[in-house]
């Protein structure tokens, strides 16, 4: 499932990426947050190499559902897809913007792809193993390496969204005493815990679970974990919500491998 779900995001951005050189044409959907074709076309691939792999699996993908077409998802196991993680960092002419695909089984992610086709690189997850695999300028597999989640000796280090920090994420660094703290974008903020760059990832603001579960996958797999602000493990197959629409998110923090501390005290 992994090597699948690694050759549907590389033939995924390879479109992007043609998007990306040429120009894109954006429109607004309905929430009023940018869509491109680079979208729609990267996530047409990704659907139709899910089917043929995994044609009784559910896949919930973003602009799918921004379209009313949402799977059943009762049966606890689907797909989630992203297709172009950071579309306004895509848009901006930015590296930051990733495909992203995830397994969901039982609320937990299990196996998870995060490739960033501008940058070259492809995060990938699955039980306790996570890599990072460079990819040439041709789209073709190079060098994988293991990656995990450290144990910070001194101070930790965070990462944070360059659009969305607030007041929240201010006081969270503050109560910890965090001075180093790095900006990105997209589902990289959860690769770079995961391969010990960053020790924790705050996020006080909202995200969809097609935004999330593919990183949390792999930084699961690393070691890590990520926690809603209560010290519970975040859930994916959220629906029928009394606060918030199907599989929203609540404000969490990605932990790197100290996250057990943080739950035990």
């Amino acid at each position: 499932m992994l090597e699948i779900f690694e050759q549907a995001a590389l033939l995924a951005g390879r479109e992007i990426m043609e998007v990306f050189h040429r120009g894109a044409t954006i429109r607004n959907k309905e929430d009023a947050s940018p869509v491109t074709e680079a979208d729609e076309r990267a996530e047409a691939i990704i659907i139709a190499a899910l089917a043929e792999a995994f044609p009784d699996l559910p896949v919930v993908a973003e602009e799918e559902v921004a379209a009313g077409r949402i799977p059943q998802t009762e049966s606890g196991r689907f797909i989630l897809v992203d297709p172009l993680d950071g579309t306004k960092e895509f848009i901006r002419k930015s590296n930051d913007f990733t495909v992203n695909i995830a397994l969901v089984e039982n609320g937990v992610p299990m196996c998870g792809v995060v490739y960033a086709p501008a940058s070259g690189t492809l995060y990938s997850g699955m039980g306790e193993a996570a890599s990072r695999l460079a990819v040439s300028a041709d789209f073709k597999p190079l060098d994988r390496q293991p990656i995990r989640a450290r144990s910070p000796q001194t101070g930790l280090v965070a990462v944070a969204s360059r659009a969305h920090s607030g007041a929240e994420t201010e006081a969270f660094l503050q109560s910890r005493a965090i001075g180093d703290t790095r900006s990105v974008g997209s589902s990289l903020k959860f690769c770079l815990v995961a391969e010990g760059e960053a020790d924790v990832y705050p996020r006080y603001g909202r995200t969809m679970e097609w935004d999330t579960a593919a990183g949390d996958a792999v930084l699961r797999a690393a070691g890590g974990m990520t926690l809603t602000l209560d010290g519970k493990p975040l859930l994916y197959g959220k629906r029928n919500q009394a606060d918030d629409s199907d599989f929203a998110n609540p404000f969490f923090i990605a932990w790197g491998a100290n996250w057990r501390a943080e739950v035990c005290g």
